[in-house]
């Protein structure tokens, strides 16, 4: 893996947006370059500690090349703002790009000119060599996905443009009922086309620990990993979170009394559980409830070759 550090303004939304893009296999929220050790967040609003709010991104090389992440770096800042962008300002909301070798700055430093040449006398983005990176506090770690309606100054839209922008092409379609019918078993349909429930510590992946990839049984579209799943004495499968959060939807359920928020596979339409908010803390704090019966297991030693860019993932 390679690792470069990116200052774009709040890194709420820088963080979430590289986090989307195919052949990233981490990120951290961070403060970068501080003449103070081991800042707090307040410390870092007093603008007196020379931190600059940044996102450690680890990448696989053989999967996405630094000048790609560079040019989607690009579309996420305003270039020539000093000390700002969209609605907060600050130093710590400067802008730049922090390398840690030399091999790594000769990359860069013809991608960074030749942004520059498009602005002649405003370019404010700086490249420097990273001198020190403090991970930010627990809460500023995946930030948008554990509070999904909070406060961005990144557009929707270029999140989506980062779950596309070096995904494989491999397209996921929905059957129709009458091939559901016939592909499903009774419990599958079930509980994917007609919102039913499986009984709970008697389905078939409450207690697989094999390392692999989770897909939707009526697409094939790969919705969780391994590495995600983990124990929550449910007696069904529970994730911390979706390899992909737009290969989801949500939907409120007030049925059986309760008032809960239903998850669906966003292309199949299918059933696939709920989502509540006592997962592990150290995770996001998510427990996503699925049925097994909407699921189809994948081993890692099975993974196809349209689903290889997914090993990064699977820890």
């Amino acid at each position: 893996m390679a690792i470069i550090y990116f200052a774009g303004g709040c890194f709420w939304g820088t963080e979430h947006f590289f986090k989307k893009v195919y052949g990233v296999t981490d990120t951290e929220a961070g403060y970068a370059n501080s003449v103070v050790e081991n800042p707090s967040y307040r410390d870092v609003c007093s603008g007196e500690t020379g931190a600059a709010e940044t996102v450690r991104v680890e990448y696989d090389p053989a999967l996405i090349s630094l000048d790609k992440l560079v040019d989607l770096y690009f579309m996420t800042i305003d270039p020539t703002a000093v000390n700002r962008q969209g609605n907060d300002v600050g130093t710590q909301y400067r802008t730049g790009i922090y390398y840690t070798s030399p091999a790594q700055l000769d990359e860069l430093e013809p991608l960074v000119a030749k942004e520059a040449a498009r602005h002649p006398g405003t370019f404010a983005v700086e490249l420097a060599p990273l001198r020190n990176f403090y991970p930010a506090e627990t809460y500023h770690q995946d930030y948008l996905d554990k509070n999904p309606r909070g406060y961005c100054h990144l557009p929707s839209r270029l999140f989506r443009l980062a779950a596309e922008a070096n995904r494989p092409t491999t397209r996921y379609e929905k059957p129709s009922q009458q091939e559901l019918r016939e592909r499903l078993t009774p419990l599958q349909y079930s509980v994917t086309q007609q919102n039913g429930t499986e009984p709970p510590f008697r389905n078939e992946y409450w207690q697989e620990h094999r390392k692999g990839v989770y897909v939707d049984v009526t697409t094939g579209e790969p919705l969780f990993v391994s590495s995600d799943k983990f124990d929550s004495g449910c007696g069904w499968p529970a994730f911390s979170r979706p390899i992909n959060p737009d290969a989801l939807k949500y939907v409120r359920d007030t049925s059986h009394g309760m008032n809960r928020v239903e998850v669906r596979s966003a292309l199949g339409d299918a059933h696939l559980g709920h989502v509540f908010e006592d997962g592990p803390a150290d995770r996001g704090g998510l427990r996503y409830c699925i049925n097994s019966a909407s699921l189809r297991f994948i081993p890692l030693e099975s993974l196809p070759p349209e689903l290889d860019h997914l090993r990064p993932l699977i820890k």
